[in-house]
């Protein structure tokens, strides 16, 4: 399917696979895609900004624009990988106290498909916030999607073995099936 002058915002949290996102970038262009990446303030010490910007023409955004600065394009839907243990909970709970939480916070009620692929430990992922955090948002209509290569092995794991693993095609898959 061609998505050719939509917009899909790419928004990466810290988390291990973060570096490999041009992956990501390169299959939603492919597409046809305008891909914008939004970074959380900790994603930026994971990711190559620079080389991003080349690849994507846009560049990464991690806060709020000041009103002198133009808005970026608005987006037609939302892929959320690698998601961060934190950033689902706090997508969950409507937490906007980033940018790119307030985007997530808004996207549901603007009806803009989102697809979260989260990375977290199987600690992490097996404590009752999460679990509670991934059902209210697949209530809401967010496509919250695992597969392997997502789950560190354990709390003391790396998971550095996983994330090449780090299955990016997968997003884009879901957000096809969402109807966007």
């Amino acid at each position: 399917m061609s998505r050719s002058g939509e917009v899909l915002y790419v928004i990466v949290c810290a988390a291990g696979p973060a570096k490999d996102v041009s992956r990501l970038v390169s299959m939603a262009q492919a597409e046809g895609w305008i891909v914008q990446i939004i970074a959380t303030p900790a994603a930026l010490a994971f990711i190559e900004g620079a080389a991003l910007e080349r690849q994507t023409g846009r560049p990464v955004l991690s806060q709020y624009r000041r009103p002198d600065e133009p808005k970026a394009p608005r987006a037609d839907a939302i892929i959320v990988a690698p998601a961060t243990y934190n950033t689902v909970n706090k997508f969950a709970q409507g937490i906007a106290d980033t940018y790119a939480l307030g985007l997530l916070s808004e996207a549901p009620g603007l009806g803009i498909p989102v697809v979260v692929m989260p990375f977290v430990n199987s600690a992490l992922a097996a404590r009752a916030p999460f679990v509670r955090s991934v059902e209210g948002l697949r209530a809401e209509g967010v496509r919250v999607v695992f597969g392997a290569g997502q789950f560190e092995p354990d709390a003391s794991g790396s998971g550095d073995d996983l994330i090449d693993a780090y299955p990016w095609k997968l997003a884009l898959a879901h957000l096809g099936e969402s109807g966007s």
